[in-house]
């Protein structure tokens, strides 16, 4: 579950490396980066959400 939490990093790694391999300033990318974030912090929130919720099923079994 931690390694989730890299996904935003490695995303963001890779559209910079796009944007430059493109010769696309980063300033015209910024709308890219912001997406990127906001998709994987709910990505991210709602498996924590799922797990917080489950969690007391793995505690009575």
């Amino acid at each position: 579950m931690t390694k989730l939490f890299f996904l935003p990093i490695i995303l963001c790694l890779f559209w910079t490396l796009f944007l430059h391999l493109n010769g696309v300033p980063l300033k015209q990318g910024k709308k890219g980066f912001i997406y990127i974030i906001a998709i994987s912090m709910t990505l991210i929130l709602s498996l924590l959400f799922l797990l917080w919720l489950t969690a007391g099923q793995n505690l009575r079994s």
